[in-house]
């Protein structure tokens, strides 16, 4: 049905000493030299990365012409803010997990949903996607001592980042986990999580690396294949299944949390199509947070194109 890459093929440019030269600018001098080091180095970037580009271009075109956020086409102005909101959110993690990020820049909503898992040691599945800033959970983690998340990544190239998140801050209650595929050994240790009132957070805006199921549902006007894993996951552990979305808002955060589902049902006659309708209630959910603040999508490689390693599920 595609005749692209898969997204993990795609490898990952990021440079971890220039992470840290940026961030050791923003440290000594404030946001604003940040943001004229920055500049060069995204502009640069946009220039000689075209994949990422084409990508981003897609994307902002297609969420224009499904639901107008933009006064007219988008075109290279707002390609460049594409990137530079993704440079800027690059260093609210780093500041997030080391503490730094200013608590009165984030809002935080919906965490009462939480609470009843999280006061009777019961965690649970949270499905995100690749926007915002979610490492601000560190932050928001504040409303209660023990409350921690686990997120599952899909690619190895997240170890270094992870490296540099541990750098800053060993006893973050925000921890990054790179997963290939969902083993039985694997499942095990996150029911384990789950079961201790971790809550446990992954992506359903990325098929699978190797093996596993997706969906196709329509995605801003367009056929995309998603992830059934998260559903079968919370399936599997029996637990409740959040949506948590984190975007810009103003000079900071909006953290939100909305419960999905209490139960993933899956019943045998009609699994695929249960896997379905929880991957267009996840869409409906994840285009809407898209139409309050599209610059905070992060999928810069052909997200409609791609050759998902994956069995389709319908």
């Amino acid at each position: 049905m595609s005749t692209g890459r898969h997204w993990a093929d795609l490898g990952e440019s990021t440079s971890v000493a220039g992470i840290w030269l940026l961030y050791a600018v923003y440290r000594c001098c404030g946001r604003v030299p940040f943001r004229l080091c920055l500049y060069p180095a995204v502009f640069y970037y946009w220039l000689a990365r075209p994949r990422a580009r084409r990508a981003s271009a897609e994307y902002l075109k297609r969420v224009y012409r499904s639901h107008g956020v933009f006064a007219a086409e988008p075109g290279p102005r707002q390609g460049l803010r594409h990137f530079f909101c993704f440079a800027e959110t690059l260093m609210d993690k780093l500041l997030a997990v080391a503490g730094k990020y200013p608590p009165s820049r984030l809002r935080f909503e919906g965490h009462d949903l939480l609470v009843p898992d999280a006061q009777s040691g019961r965690g649970g599945v949270i499905v995100t996607a690749h926007m915002g800033c979610l490492e601000l959970m560190q932050v928001a983690a504040g409303w209660r001592e023990d409350f921690s998340i686990t997120i599952l990544v899909h690619t190895a190239h997240a170890q270094r980042f992870n490296r540099i998140l541990h750098r800053l801050n060993p006893m973050a209650r925000v921890r990054l986990l790179q997963v290939a595929d969902f083993s039985p050994v694997m499942v095990m240790m996150l029911a384990d999580r789950v079961a201790a009132g971790e809550f446990v957070a992954i992506a359903g805006d990325r098929v699978p690396v190797r093996g596993g199921r997706v969906a196709w549902v329509p995605f801003l006007g367009h056929l995309a294949a998603l992830p059934t894993g998260p559903y079968l996951l919370a399936s599997l552990l029996e637990c409740r299944v959040y949506l948590l979305s984190c975007l810009h808002q103003g000079n900071g955060y909006v953290a939100q949390v909305r419960q999905l589902t209490a139960h993933v049902a899956l019943p045998r006659a009609s699994r695929d199509d249960a896997l379905t309708a929880y991957c267009t209630q996840y869409v409906a959910w994840l285009e809407q947070c898209l139409c309050d603040s599209p610059y905070d999508w992060f999928n810069f490689f052909p997200f409609w194109n791609q050759v998902p390693h994956a069995r389709n599920s319908t």
